[in-house]
Parts: C-alpha cells; structure tokens; sequence
C-alpha cells in the first residue's frame, strides 16, 4: 500500500445524500476488543478469532447490506495506537489515511476504557468520521459498573453505540449510525487541548502546512504527528519546521492524552471502584513468577491425554468405516474385472494413502477443540505474559512466542503473524524457529509411532516432542541473539544491545463462546479435509506409481521400484540417525509435500489399507523385521519435528522473508538441525540401552 500523502483531500459524501450507494467503513480497534467477531456478525466471515494480537495481520473485506444501503465492510488488524512501529500499525495507519475510508468504526473494550480510549482520540484527530462501537457491555454489568451513554458522545464528541458483537446485538443501530455520520468538520474545536505550548507550536506547523498547501484536510493531525516526530510523516510533508521543532513531544502529547482519558473517565464511569476480582484471583496462580509455567505445561501436558485417551477411542469407528469402504471397492471393482493395476492404485494407493490420515481426525478435532477453549477463555495471552522473562533472555520479546504458539495449530499462520514483531532480526530468528513447533499435521506421525512402539507412555512420548521443539527453538533464538551481539560489538564497540519490551493487554476470563469454537474447529477440520483430498491424495497416487514401476514396468514387490532406489540412496545419510531404512527415507521425503503424507506414504508403503489395530500391529511386524525398534522409532518423531516443513509453510517464508538467500538459509538450517538432532539421541540412548 503505497503512503498516506499529507496533501490529499477528503472525499466524504454530500450533506444532502447521506444515503451513498456504497459506504468504505473501517473496522478498528484494540487487540482483543471483539473487532474480528463483530465484523463476523456483519459479513458471515468465518475468520480465526483468537484471544491474543497478532491474528489478523491482513485486512479483509466483505460486504453488509441494509435497508437499500450498501457497505464494504475493512477489518483491520488489532492496534494499540497509530504510531507505525510494527507492520500490521503501518498497514491499519496507511489505509485510514487514505481515500478509501468513508466512516471508521473504532471497537472499544467497555470494561478497559482507559487504554482503549487512546486509540479512539488518535482516529478523532485524525478529522475523518468516527463511530464509537462500544462492545463487551456485559463485562461492565458484571463489574457492577455503568457508562453514561449521553455524556460520553458529548465529551468525545461523536456519536457511541453500545454492541455485543458475541450476542450480535445493537448491530442495526450502529450502522444507521454509520450511514448519518459520513461527514463532518475537521475546523471543528478540537477535543483535546493540549498546554499552551504545545498548541501554540500546533498553530505555528499548521500555519506553514496550509502555506505550503492550501488544500490540505486537517492540517492539525500532521502538525501533531511532527512534533511527535513522527517518520512517516516528516517523509509525507516537506515542509521545514526546524524553527519550530527542537526537540521530540510525543511523551508529554501521549500524557496529556492520558489526562483527558481520565477526565472521561470520571465523567461516563459510574460504580468506578467495583472491579470484578476474579480476574486477578485467578492471575495470581496462573501467571505466577514460579508456577505459571509448570501450570502451562500442565494444562498442555492434559491437552495431549484428552488428544489420545478420547481421540482413540472415536478413531475406532472411522477405521471400521474405512475398513468396509475398502472391502467393498476391492469387490466391487472385482466384479467388473477391472484390473489388477487399477485395483492396487485404488484401494493400495489412494484409500490407503488419504484414508490413513483421515482416522487420524479425531486426535486433531480434540486438539483444536482443546486449543480453540483455552484462546476464548483469555488464558492463552498470559502464556505469552508468563513466557516474557525468559524470551528476554534469549533476545526476543514475549510478543515473538505468539507465532510461536500459532505453530501448534498450523505454520503458515504462525509465519504470518511474525508480522506483529517490530524489528526485523526479531522476525528473522521467530521465523527460523516456529517451524519446530509441533503443527497439526505431525501429530498423526506422533499418534502412529508412539503408539505403536511406547504403549501406556504414548502421551507422555508425543508430549515430549513439543516440550523438545519449545526448548530447542529457545536455544537457538538464544545463540543467534549471541552471534548477532558479538557483531554488532564488532561494528559499533559499547553499544549496548537493544532490550525488547512487551506490550500485551491481558483480556478479561470469560467464558468461552460456544459459536466461536465451533466455527474455529470446523475451520481447521475443514482444512485438513481439504489437504486430504488435495495433497495428500495426489501424493499418495505419486508415490503410488514410483514404489509400483520401475525401468520393467508395473513390478508386485515394492522393494524392485522406483521408490525403493530413491530410498535406499539417502540410506547412507540417514542410517547414523537410525534411520536407514529405504521405506523411511521415501516416507521423510513424501512428508514434504505435508507432513500427514508420512503417515500415509507407510500405509502404502508396507500394504496397509487400514490404520486399526490389526493395520498397526502389521506395521509393527514388517518395521521390527527390518531392525525398526522403540529407539529408531523416538529419532525418527524427533526427525520429523526439526525438518524442513511443508511446501505451503515454505512458500510462505519465501513471501514473508523476500529474500532468496534468507530463505535457502531457514531450509538448509532446519533440515541439517533435524538430522544432527536425531543423530545425537539416537546415538547416545543406543550407548546408554545397547
């Protein structure tokens, strides 16, 4: 999006037609404000929303319509202010800066006016249309709190609509409010009135920015952003004020902001004093200094018994479903006198294939039914909180473990919300190591060999894996911080280096809202779906054809195919890792296309059609007559967590980090760590056991 030039004029919408064919209505707000799930309830989107920022890096769009009125509805992502430091600031900036904006929505917190209200004075300013959407009313009934909802729009002096965006609620009245407020006067008594000083240097800068351009709209917001120094701005405006200028406002601007905040809130508050506890009872145990990160390993640690006790047991029936689909394919194709090759591509290659990770299914349903509760409770941004102290210390910000624990879901969001960290090394070294998090789609590798090999401890040996990529990300953000603070003493000697902040507003606990998780577990259902009837079917009629023919043609024994001379090419390098089996290294490839493909590359692989207990204890039989044991089994989970992920997560990388080199670098790096990592367990417990 190219920059807000200072000189554009406002292009509102005549007085005597308030009713526009199509309004521009920009949604936004605080992180955690109900912005997304108000814009669901207008659009139908079926959009991710989650309790912590970070989620909605891109705007979207949708259509509204209402009583022969038209609105193209922005949702923009979650900001604090409009100070451009991070991308998704400058993305939500930029485009309420534009022309393209009619009305804005602002969507505030009402149980948290006090940082929410900062935000709302900055888009005032800003002199375009401003709609306050005042959401989350229930949390100040249950505080035992009111807002006076007519002094409040005279003191801010635009209009506010109280909304529940959950119970979708006052939604027709906050866009009749929309559609009568489109314009106003930017030569209007400004709301906040700064010292003397400051207003006197506002009045000297909006001066020389009407002499340099007479049409210039609201002159008073640029001359604000250029005594706070704004970059951006002293980019967009040429104009010398260097007279006026000496020196940086913004803290003593953002304090006398805060100062009417409190004004306000003196005003529209009532019942000020009665604050709901049970909020800081429960932070006292679970953000504790000393126990709130045994409790978050805790909570995980019952995630993953939830994840096998009762996904297990409902797999039981998607493999029975499974097992008669086969059965009546192999006959029914049988009864036509299709051939034996195209029976084999059927039944061996694309129902044993797609069909291996479809009874995985209920294991990733539980989990992102575990995971969608935790996020609309509130308690995922406390992790965040808790995991601060020690991101510090490696050189991140608590902010960069967001991605970190979006990876648990899927990588390609994680890597886009990298997007959120305001330094560019910060997005660097978070992008080099979310891919260790254990996305959705290694659990039914994990699910398979733990329970193959590990039995009652099968829960504990897949929670393992996510307890080993945390850490082994921690270390590595911690020795690159150390590398890159060797050369930077090197470039600039005595610099200190720089110390990340978090800036994080914690959410109310709440309960979680039924709809919201429903819509969040179909999503990510749906996607698996997808990906099972997309890559992972194509990759299964691939592999398929390369483990069935070689130089002679269409060959019964596997070992005589294509596959099996890939594999046993890459046996010598993978044999130190205990993995040089030619099965297992065409599996590890066959998982770049997506992780679940390994799964589903060693049905086929060793003849199986059905994971049930019958198609495990099969596999079972053929790894062990091949020397595959517990041991082999564990290097190949940790193998499968460190290397380079799949080809969408890597397609994303390419787009975030934009850079060829940068890119080779993460591939290289997480492929060669996979399989030093694997070497090193395997190795040393082979010592220890053998």
């Amino acid at each position: 999006m190219a920059k807000a030039e200072y000189n554009k004029t406002h292009n509102g919408s005549d007085n005597n037609s308030p009713q526009t064919e199509e309004l521009q209505v920009g949604f936004i707000g605080n992180p955690n404000s109900g912005k997304t799930t108000l814009f669901n309830a207008y659009t139908g989107a079926k959009l991710k929303v989650a309790n912590w920022p970070g989620v909605t890096v891109e705007k979207k769009e949708g259509v509204f319509k209402s009583h022969n009125h038209s609105y193209k509805l922005v949702d923009l992502p979650g900001i604090y202010s409009l100070t451009s430091y991070s991308i998704e600031e400058k993305v939500s900036r930029q485009y309420i800066l534009s022309d393209d904006v009619d009305v804005i929505i602002d969507v505030v917190d009402a149980s948290n006016l006090e940082r929410n209200l900062y935000l709302t004075l900055q888009l005032i300013e800003i002199g375009k249309p401003v709609v306050l959407a005042l959401n989350m009313m229930d949390i100040v009934e249950e505080r035992g709190m009111e807002i006076d909802l007519h002094r409040m729009p005279e003191m801010l002096g635009i209009p506010v609509i109280p909304v529940s965006a959950r119970k979708k609620t006052g939604l027709d009245i906050l866009m009749h409010a929309v559609s009568h407020h489109t314009e106003i006067e930017p030569e209007n008594d400004p709301i906040v009135v700064y010292s003397d000083l400051i207003e006197d240097k506002i009045t000297k800068i909006t001066e020389r920015l009407r002499e340099h351009n007479p049409d210039i709209y609201n002159p008073r917001f640029y001359a604000i952003k250029l005594l706070e120094k704004d970059p951006e701005i002293m980019d967009t405006c040429p104009v010398d004020v260097s007279d006026i200028l000496d020196k940086s406002y913004e803290t003593e601007i953002i304090k006398q902001k805060y100062d009417f905040i409190e004004e306000v809130i003196e005003e529209v508050l009532i019942n000020r004093q009665e604050r709901a506890r049970r909020t800081d009872k429960i932070d006292r145990v679970l953000t504790h200094r000393i126990w709130g990160m045994p409790i978050f390993f805790g909570i995980m640690g019952l995630v993953f018994l939830l994840t096998f006790a009762l996904g297990d047991g409902i797999k039981g029936i998607f493999e029975g479903w499974l097992e008669s689909l086969s059965i009546w394919v192999d006959s029914s194709l049988s009864a036509i006198n299709a051939g034996p090759i195209l029976i084999s591509l059927i039944v061996d290659g694309i129902i044993a294939g797609v069909g291996t990770v479809l009874t995985f299914l209920p294991n990733i349903a539980i989990l992102f039914l575990a995971l969608a509760f935790l996020e609309d409770s509130g308690y995922m941004a406390r992790v965040t909180y808790v995991m601060n102290g020690i991101m510090n210390k490696i050189g991140l910000s608590g902010r960069a473990f967001i991605p970190m624990l979006l990876g648990f879901g899927c990588t390609v969001p994680a890597i886009m919300a990298t997007r959120t960290l305001e330094n560019e090394r910060d997005r660097r070294k978070t992008i080099l190591i979310t891919p260790f998090m254990s996305c959705s789609a290694k659990i039914p590798i994990y699910v398979l060999l733990s329970g193959m090999f590990f039995g009652k401890l099968a829960s504990l040996a897949a929670l393992s894996m996510y307890i080993i990529g945390l850490v082994a990300g921690l270390l590595t953000s911690y020795a690159a911080t150390k590398v890159e603070n060797k050369i930077d003493q090197l470039k600039a000697p005595g610099e200190k280096p720089e110390v990340n902040q978090l800036l994080i507003e914690l959410p109310e606990y709440k309960n979680p809202n039924l709809y919201s998780i429903l819509i969040y577990v179909w999503e990510n259902v749906k996607e698996y779906l997808a990906k099972a009837g997309t890559t992972i079917f194509v990759a299964s009629i691939i592999l398929w054809f390369i483990l069935r023919f070689s130089t002679t043609g269409y060959v019964e024994d596997m070992s005589q195919g294509f596959g099996a001379a890939i594999g046993r090419f890459l046996v010598p390098i993978l044999e130190p890792a205990g993995l040089g089996f030619w099965q297992i290294s065409l599996s590890l490839i066959a998982g770049l296309a997506a992780k679940e493909v390994v799964v589903s590359s060693m049905g086929i692989l060793f003849g199986i059609i059905n994971i049930d207990e019958a198609g495990i204890s099969t596999i079972y039989q053929s790894l062990e007559a091949i020397g595959f044991g517990p041991l082999n089994a564990y290097a190949m989970m940790i193998f499968v967590l460190f290397y380079t992920p799949c080809i969408a997560t890597l397609g994303v990388i390419a787009k975030e980090l934009k850079s060829a080199k940068w890119t080779t670098f993460v591939i290289t790096f997480q492929l060669a760590f996979a399989w030093l990592a694997s070497v090193i367990v395997y190795q040393i417990f082979k010592l220890i056991l053998y």
